[in-house]
């Protein structure tokens, strides 16, 4: 039998952690984050802490320190199994001590050991991470701290029963507040959370304060979106280098990055493929079957995926290919290989969509990605996959890695779904598959975002891809940051390069050209070698982050052929630019504490949000030899399990209550007359149409003018009333919206503005023959 341990409520023992104050300072699309945690042992005995807690997979984190009493401690990162080693050494001579390590599985979760923490003692434990800001599809820039370490499903982990508390009881407190300033003015800040109305700090408001109100519940994740005028502006911020720094080295120079924002002509963009095979990769593991929100609970991530499919198979183009798979601790698939879209394809997808259910356990995303993979490319059918997942999987960076082999055949297109999904798995499958990253919390549709997204893979394809740098004589540029491999319409493109040398010129410029469409075009941007004020060195470690990545994931790839090599080379950049590492770690040791802490270590645990539940199969995390403490940081659901055999356990589990199944609502009448249209892109004149649009069969027939087929009939009414109906969400429906415009030109029909006007005059709108495509 196993007997939980150290599981206490705010009724039991006092808990350590007090507060978490979170401090974000952006500046234009970078963010430097800085999360004070403070906590104190009310207990008689000296503890041990181990804090699990999720950053941004992309996160550069770049300083660590503790204030314990009146001693400030600030930590140096050093080899990873160096660090190990002087932490142990410092609790076994009874001295404090802390330890910051990244995992091993995936690079946006660290672990946090606080050693020898003495009776009565209070500490303060300051991190530091920058960032850059995701530009959403409506040019806002996102930042989310996230409230939930979901489960991480680790292939062939064995399950154990794991509970938690109701949020209302979580003895600990947030405070978040929000610094930005640009050089363009700050229009709005939104958030999935209470604010306290934005104060702008200047009259031309490019700069402005906000703070989370008072009372959070923990019961999301605090997303921030940041809108700013004229946001599709190229810029360029060139950061002066280290002074204590050798010259010549990527702290020592300068460091530029340039924000391109490549537009399309309209001409080319009105073109969308018409040809592609498409591949949707559903996430069928037990946690899609939660509440889309936690404000939400009538619809489930499994059903709003079901709705989703249904919406991007109405949309798809004639003459592509497609097939769906779904994936938990197996997958399947509905076509043994890509099939022809058609009318009887598009039927045959649609009935087996109807009945996923989020039943395949547990979450192995690996096996269906290998599989898709090993398949031949169709001749003249880009592949383009999309993965839908709520984040949940413990081999990130093997996954990856996959996609990145296989980039150059396909570009892929990622769905978190849900608060806590893997930012470092969404982000990654888009970055390494030449794609684009959503994700998928709170109100959000997921309709609208999946659609976007179709949107940008019908794009034209972006070809023959370069930089060229002109710059005075006697400076060179040495880009750091990936190739650019895929362009979108209106998306931001980033480029890192170290400058060196010295010029009395200072006027430079970076193009980037590119083909579309068979032919050429450039994206310029002008910029002065005289460094911005006040960036600090948030640029250089930006740099520094995407150099340490690649060498990891190059590290990865040779695996076995000189990593010892490889690693000092990643050791080397991780401890010159300050920012952490999978080879590296954040030590600090408190040597003037005096007299060492007496007493056996002991081990406590902070309630976590959320209701009791059993998960299938939670990742289980090696705990050490030495009784610890467990502390969820940003609201985590962490669980001690010990057990009679072998060293104890800890489990992660989720917010969300596995109780009886919702009724499900009336279904969305946008959805029901999307499911009623055709693949070519028509629709036919019938009951089940007439009744989605509020009217008998014999009023539809009678409307009809007589010299009309009754598809073009009933494909104008139906236009006329997505237009007239349902402009609020375009987004969903207006790429099959354009295919049945499409089909109306294509039957050449006559008397068209008559049918618009008779189709008008009987559902009671005034939608114009141009806004419908016509």
């Amino acid at each position: 039998k196993m007997n939980r341990c150290g599981l206490l409520t705010a009724q039991k023992n006092p808990v350590p952690l007090k507060s978490v104050e979170v401090e974000l300072q952006v500046k234009d699309h970078v963010a430097t984050v800085i999360s004070t945690l403070n906590y104190q042992n009310k207990e008689d005995k000296p503890i041990e802490a181990l804090f699990v807690f999720p950053l941004p997979g992309d996160a550069a984190v770049c300083h660590f320190s503790a204030d314990i009493g009146q001693t400030h401690i600030v930590a140096e990162l050093k080899e990873k199994q160096q660090a190990r080693e002087e932490y142990d050494d410092a609790l076994s001579s009874g001295q404090q001590a802390f330890l910051l390590e990244e995992s091993e599985q995936s690079p946006d979760i660290f672990s946090l050991s606080v050693g020898s923490l003495p009776p009565g003692e209070s500490a303060s434990i300051r991190l530091q991470y920058v960032i850059e800001l995701a530009v959403e599809a409506d040019g806002a820039l996102r930042f989310c701290l996230p409230a939930v370490l979901n489960p991480r499903y680790q292939p062939q982990g064995p399950g154990v029963p794991v509970s938690s508390v109701p949020a209302s009881e979580i003895p600990y407190s947030l405070s978040f507040s929000a610094r930005v300033s640009s050089p363009r003015p700050v229009s709005k800040v939104e958030s999935s959370c209470c604010l306290e109305p934005l104060q702008y700090l200047n009259t031309d408001h490019t700069e402005a304060a906000v703070k989370l109100a008072a009372g959070h519940k923990f019961d999301r994740d605090v997303e921030l979106l940041i809108y700013y005028k004229d946001a599709h502006q190229p810029s360029a911020v060139v950061e002066a280098g280290q002074d204590s720094a050798q010259p010549g080295t990527l702290m020592g120079d300068p460091v530029v990055m340039v924000s391109l924002y490549p537009e399309f002509p309209e001409s080319v963009m009105s073109k969308r493929a018409s040809c592609g095979e498409f591949v949707f990769l559903l996430d069928r593991s037990g946690s899609m079957d939660c509440p889309t929100s936690n404000w939400n609970q009538q619809e489930t991530r499994i059903s709003s995926a079901r709705d989703t499919l249904l919406l991007l198979l109405k949309s798809l183009p004639m003459g592509c290919y497609f097939n769906i798979y779904g994936f938990g601790s197996g997958y399947d698939h509905i076509f043994p290989k890509s099939v022809e879209y058609s009318e009887k394809s598009m039927e045959e997808a649609l009935k087996k969509v109807e009945v996923m259910q989020a039943d395949l356990g547990g979450t192995e995303i690996l096996q269906p990605l290998q599989h898709i993979y090993s398949q031949p490319c169709i001749s003249n059918q880009p592949r383009q996959l999309f993965v839908f997942t709520d984040g949940e999987v413990g081999n990130t960076k093997e996954v990856l890695d996959l996609v990145r082999k296989n980039a150059g055949s396909h570009r892929c297109f990622s769905f978190g779904i849900g608060e806590g999904a893997s930012s470092a798995l969404i982000n990654g499958l888009a970055q390494e598959g030449r794609g684009r990253a959503q994700f998928i919390t709170g109100t959000d549709r997921m309709q609208a975002k999946v659609m976007q997204s179709l949107k940008f893979a019908l794009q034209p394809v972006v070809k023959d891809i370069s930089v060229t740098w002109d710059l005075p004589k006697g400076v060179s540029a040495t880009v750091l940051s990936p190739p650019i491999t895929t362009i979108f319409q209106g998306q931001r493109s980033l480029v890192y390069a170290q400058l060196c040398g010295k010029s009395s010129q200072t006027d430079c410029s970076v193009t980037v050209n590119y083909t579309l469409a068979d032919h050429p075009y450039e994206s310029k941007q002008q910029f002065n070698l005289n460094p911005a004020k006040d960036t600090g060195l948030t640029v250089h470690r930006l740099a520094a982050r995407i150099l340490i990545r690649s060498l990891e994931s190059e590290e990865r790839e040779n695996r076995g052929k000189s990593d010892e090599d490889m690693k000092r080379k990643v050791v080397e950049l991780s401890v010159q630019s300050g920012v952490s590492s999978h080879h590296t770690a954040f030590i600090a040791v408190n040597k003037d504490n005096g007299d060492a802490v007496k007493g056996p270590l002991v081990r406590r645990n902070v309630p976590t949000p959320g209701e009791a539940r059993d998960h299938s199969a939670p990742i289980q995390v090696q705990v050490g030899t030495r009784c610890g403490l467990r502390l969820d940081s940003l609201f985590n659901h962490f669980v001690f399990i010990s057990s009679s055999k072998g060293p104890p356990m800890m489990a992660v589990c989720s917010a969300s209550a596995g109780a009886s199944v919702p009724e499900q609502p009336r279904r969305d009448p946008l959805l029901q007359l999307v499911s009623l249209q055709k693949a070519s892109g028509c629709w036919l004149l019938d009951a089940a149409l007439a009744s989605v649009l509020g009217k008998t069969s014999e009023e539809v027939e009678k409307s009809k003018p007589a010299e009309v087929s009754s598809e073009v009939w009933a494909t104008i009414l139906a236009l006329i009333w997505l237009h007239g109906f349902k402009m609020e969400a375009k987004d969903e429906w207006e790429l099959l919206a354009v295919k049945a415009a499409s089909w109306v030109h294509a039957q050449n029909a006559p008397c068209v503005k008559e049918c618009v006007d008779a189709a008008n005059a009987l559902l009671g709108y005034k939608v114009q023959k141009d806004a419908l495509g016509l």
